[in-house]
């Protein structure tokens, strides 16, 4: 089978795309009113989410990634409880993507960090994961990396650190869970360790591989080779999700280009690959006729 192809978050058109609000514009407001704002926020996101999902459907893309912005402030007691009230609008939702055969991952910001070394990033970072553990659960979704929550190692040189914190976390995060290799401060080596160590599963994303091992070309053996690493720490190797760009101004560029103009070939072998560019569906139909190739 060739691999799923995954969109990320929003698209370049106005098909799916959300609302937000800053929490100076929330803090203007008195607490009735502040419920009332998020209230008609969280209706519109849901039906957004629900468009995103028939948007899905219909370009035959099988995974979704969430915006970890997507309800703003339900790691706060207010969104929180108004969140729940949501609880059966948004099973249906979390129902019909799997029985659609939609896969619903999320990203969470870069202010998780579990491997600092204050205690005070760590318990945000913890409670900003539970805001979207209890996204995914309030979905319907598994308590398993089916339904990934996928971040990086976060501070350099913490593996014990982050390993013991993972250890700690709540089974609705922690059964979620997965890591990503980055750019500078844990290599696709490293997060390999960390992730045999900790019992999660490695995301490969190739193009932070080559440009932390200033490679040039996303066909060097340790691509293939990391590819089938991050696999044996999936529990289920079907699920394996890894992640693709490609430099915008040169081919070590971090910064994400428009299209994907060159896939790892190793990664005809990758079940599910998240599509990071710019121009996130013209991109994945680009894809289309490498999908089809693929044996």
């Amino acid at each position: 089978m060739p691999p799923h192809l995954g969109l990320v978050c929003i698209t370049v058109s106005n098909d799916v795309r959300y609302r937000t609000i800053t929490r100076k514009r929330l803090l203007e407001h008195s607490f009735e009113s502040q419920q009332k704002l998020l209230d008609e926020l969280y209706r519109s996101n849901i039906q957004v989410l629900d468009r995103a999902l028939r948007y899905c459907e219909e370009e035959n893309i099988a995974l979704y990634r969430m915006p970890s912005s997507i309800f703003p402030f339900a790691d706060e007691p207010i969104g929180r409880d108004l969140l729940a009230t949501f609880a059966q609008t948004l099973a249906r939702t979390g129902a019909r993507a799997l029985e659609r055969g939609i896969r619903l991952v999320m990203h969470p910001d870069q202010f998780v960090v579990l491997s600092s070394d204050s205690a005070g990033v760590v318990a945000n970072s913890v409670k900003i994961l539970q805001m979207h553990a209890d996204i995914m659960d309030l979905l319907a979704q598994p308590r398993t990396p089916w339904a990934l929550l996928e971040i990086h190692g976060g501070k350099a040189d913490r593996a014990d650190a982050l390993v013991a914190n993972i250890a700690a976390l709540p089974d609705a995060i922690r059964c979620r869970l997965g890591l990503e290799n980055d750019e500078y401060a844990y290599s696709a080596e490293e997060i390999h360790e960390i992730c045999v160590r900790s019992g999660v599963p490695m995301v490969l994303d190739a193009h932070h591989h080559i440009v932390h091992e200033k490679l040039d070309s996303y066909d060097h053996p340790s691509i293939a080779d990391m590819l089938a690493k991050a696999r044996s720490t999936w529990a289920v190797p079907e699920h394996q999700l890894v992640h693709i760009s490609n430099g915008r101004t040169a081919f070590n560029d971090r910064q994400h280009s428009d299209l994907i103009e060159t896939m790892p070939a190793a990664y005809a072998q990758a079940p599910w690959i998240e599509i990071e560019a710019k121009n996130k569906e013209e991109a994945i139909r680009g894809l289309r006729q490498w999908q089809a190739a693929v044996v």
